[in-house]
This record gives structure tokens, sequence and C-alpha cells, in this order.
């Protein structure tokens, strides 16, 4: 038996039905996608927040009409894998309900907004972007002329948080920041415009980007028989023009002036742990999900520990992770051992905390490996041979487009396909550090996936045999020129 979804749609008539075999490759969660393990549901969740009575309703649909498994995934969207039964028109009227599921099914294909899972709870925060989040998904549900946009279309808003977002990628980032005795949010079109936006100005000037943007796609052709993205905008007219028009349909002038110098440096700090929020005598919790992995049973277990003992509140991370906010003092020494009675921990140095994988050939063609069972292989044979104190990245790319993370961070490894004898197997280039674009340093070329564990443990213990004090590994490999790296290594192998 097929596999169907009920899409509804006022726009189009009333319900329908979209067999399996017409589902789109990009996933959502009226339009499911096929992966090699069943059908893929995207809910996309402004954010990233989520309640209690939320979090039961996803676990319930997971357990009945899936196997039970969810995926945080890199812009804190929630997916459910391995969809196998038919969902039916009122399952979808009561997420719409509960607010967590678009009104306007037009435009769940949009990219969710992202946002510092610590907004409003921060320390370092300088505004709280959840206000900001809400209106903008708005804007989006009130105006179904914007459907018509790229669904990678992608808008992240950064209040100053200590878990900051500045880092990842997005078409359009509104980033706060100090301007004289004001705070004020600066554009950045893939790169800072200079331009300073009032928080009062922010959802119009979101409102001309986009409506410029769409402007451009209609009178583009497609490119690789898909819609424009804004690179291309920026290609074609850069980003002073492209501000120029938007602000023709602006009943205000932009500001272009310096941020005070004195303005803080964006200091990420780990989310995962235990950390004090901005409301005196409550924390919060960073709870580790290797690759973002939760089985319907622990979401319903941990909204249930939040309701109890906290305010009911989980957010998910682009970090795919999950926190748990607005915890009591008093209860932080219950809350992690029912965390640990759940299978989960909340350390950051531990490797399984500190993994990315995109989908890989279980879930995606492009992919020359199985990304995710390589990389929970490596974390589980990593931990009985060694110990880390600090948090290490690795990232696992199935191929050469890097999906699951654009920027290089401590150890990525691209999926290949070596030749050895008379067989083709599956492997991996390996590479190091942040100096080099786009995934860092090449350290081990052609390394078969059996044989990755040892090439990651030897590359970690070059690390802590010769780092300096407080060095971090991406500092300790950059420092070294790549012969000296080298020859650290093949030492260390000797021995």
């Amino acid at each position: 038996m097929g596999v169907y979804f009920w899409i509804p749609c006022a726009a189009r008539g009333g319900d329908y039905l979209l067999a399996l075999t017409n589902l789109p490759t990009c996933p959502g969660l009226f339009y499911g996608s096929i992966a090699r393990d069943g059908v893929l549901s995207r809910m996309r969740i402004p954010g990233g927040i989520l309640n209690a009575q939320q979090c039961w309703t996803i676990a319930d649909l997971a357990d009945r009409y899936s196997t039970g498994c969810l995926q945080v995934t890199n812009r804190a969207n929630l997916q459910i894998r391995e969809v196998h039964s038919e969902i039916p028109p009122e399952v979808w009227n009561r997420l719409q309900e509960l607010g967590i599921a678009s009104r306007r099914v037009e435009v769940d294909p949009i990219r969710n907004i992202m946002a510092s899972p610590t907004a409003g709870i921060d320390r370092q925060q300088l505004l709280d972007t959840r206000p900001l989040v809400k209106a903008w998904d708005d804007y989006l549900q009130t105006h179904p002329e914007l459907s018509e946009l790229s669904p990678k279309f992608s808008i992240g808003l950064d209040g100053g948080e200590s878990a900051s977002i500045q880092a990842f990628r997005n078409d359009i980032l509104l980033a706060a920041g100090r301007a004289k005795s004001e705070i004020v949010f600066r554009l950045h079109l893939n790169s800072d415009t200079g331009i300073l936006i009032q928080q009062s100005q922010c959802i119009s000037v979101l409102a001309a980007l986009a409506s410029a943007y769409l402007e451009y796609t209609k009178n583009r052709p497609r490119i690789d028989g898909k819609k424009p993205r804004l690179r291309h905008l920026l290609a074609d007219w850069g980003a002073e023009s492209y501000v120029e028009r938007v602000e023709r349909n602006l009943p205000f002038i932009l500001q272009r002036r310096s941020i005070d110098p004195s303005a803080r440096a964006i200091e990420q700090s780990p989310h995962l742990g235990i950390h004090p929020q901005r409301q005196p005598d409550f924390s919060y919790i960073g709870i580790a999900l290797p690759l973002g992995r939760l089985e319907s049973k622990q979401l319903r277990n941990l909204a249930n520990l939040a309701q109890n003992l906290a305010s009911g509140t989980l957010r998910l991370t682009p970090w795919q992770n999950l926190l748990i906010s607005d915890i009591p003092n008093s209860q932080l020494f219950e809350i992690e051992q029912q965390i640990a009675d759940l299978g989960l921990h909340s350390s950051a140095t531990r490797l399984d905390s500190c993994l990315v994988a995109c989908a890989g050939s279980s879930g995606c063609a492009s992919a020359a490996t199985d990304t995710q069972s390589h990389a929970l292989a490596m974390a589980r044979d990593l931990a009985q041979k060694l110990t880390i104190d600090g948090p290490i990245n690795i990232h696992f790319s199935g191929c050469q487009k890097s999906c699951a993370q654009h920027r290089p961070i401590d150890i990525t490894l691209v999926g290949i396909q070596i030749e050895r004898g008379h067989e083709t197997i599956e492997g991996y280039d390996i590479y190091a550090g942040r100096k080099d674009l786009p995934f860092g340093r090449p350290i081990f070329p052609a390394v078969s996936a059996a044989e990755i564990p040892g090439a990651i443990e030897l590359l970690l213990q070059v690390y802590q045999r010769f780092r300096e004090p407080l060095e971090s590994f991406g500092e300790f490999v950059d420092r070294q020129a790549i012969d000296q790296l080298q020859e650290l290594l093949n030492t260390e192998n000797r021995n």
C-alpha cells in the first residue's frame, strides 16, 4: 500500500490527496519527500521553541504514522522520518490549531526562521528576538504572494546571545549590536552591509527585501530547474544596488554608520550543560542529541520533565540538540538525573555531542557514503579508547555540497568512492582546522569508512599530546605548517 498525504489547501479548492510518487524533493510538513528509509516530513518550528502540548502531539503523530523516529535539523526544524501511513486532514488541522503547522500551507516550504535557542533567556543578549520571529512568521502567513519565494530563502535573527547564530549561513541576517548609546540590528547579505535598522523597522525592511527578491525571481530563468537564489540576485545587482531598490519602497531612509568600536565581539559559548539565565535563580540545560536523533518516547518524556520541573518549554537548536529552559535552580539535580534515565546526557566533551552529518546515502541520492551510520560508529568506537576535555566538532558530509555544515569546523570528512582492487568502497577525504576553505586543511586522503576511527583517534592524540595550554583543536591545527602537522602524525603513528 502506498503512502499519501492529505493537503488542506483552500487556495486549491479544498483538501486533496498527494501520492507518494508525486512528493517533492525538498520536504515540508504538508509535502513530505522520499528518502531511502521512507517518506520524510519536516516540521518548520520558527525560532525552534515548542511547548509541552506541542511536543506530546508530535510524539503521538510520530508513533501513529511512522516508526517514532524524529530528528532535529541544522535549522532547528523537527523531521519525522519513515512515515508509512496516510495522514488525514484532521491531523493537519490539529497541528495548525496548536501552532506547529503553517496556517497557510503555501508558505510551509520556505526555510525555517533561525534564531538563537537562548533568545530571551541569555545573560549576554542585547535584544530578545522572539517577538520578531513571531512577527515575521505572521507576515509570511498573511502574505500568500511570498509563497513564490525560493524554498531556500532564509532569515536569521541574532539578538547578541552567547549562543550566537551569526556563523550560520542565512540569505538575510539581522544581528543586534550597539551603535553609540542605542541597540540596533545590522543588516548582513552574505556579508555586513553597514546598514543599521531600528527594531521597529525590522519587519518593514524584511518585507521590502523579500518583495524585491521576489520580483527578481519572476524576471529570471530558472537555474538547474530551480528558482534563482538570493546569491544570484547579489551577483547580478550587487548588495548596494539591491538595497537602493529596497529603500525606494520604504517610508524611511536606512541608516549607514559604524557600530561603536567598543561593541562586544561575538563570543560563542557552549550551549550544552547547565547555564544560568538572565532571570535570577533560573537556569537552562543543553541536552546532546547525537546527529539530532530523538525517539518519540524521549520527546514525550522530556516534555513531561519540562512541564513538571520547569516552564514546559523545549528549544531546538541549529546544532541539532535541544534545551530545557526556565529551570528553578533547586530542581537542577533532579532534572539531570531524569535526563540520564532517558538515555541522554548534557556533556559537551563527548564525541557524540559534537557530530554533524548530512542525510548521507540512506536519505540522499547525491551522497557517496552513509554518513549517519559512519559518524555514530566512529563515536562509539572512540568512546572506548580516549577522553576529550573540550568540544571538538566533527562534520561528515556525503559529498562536496556540504549541506549540513557550510563553514570549516574542527574536522570535516567528505565522502568519496574509493577503488580498492576490483571493488569500490565508501571512504572519506579528511580535513582539519579552519584556515583553508571550503573544508579546512587536507590531512588524510581517501580513508576507507572502516579506517575512520583510527585516523580520527590519531589526530586527536596528536592534539592532546602537543597542544599549548588552553589551546583549542582548531587553534592547534591552524598554527602548524602542514608538513609539521604531518610529521607529528607520522611520529605518533610510529609510537
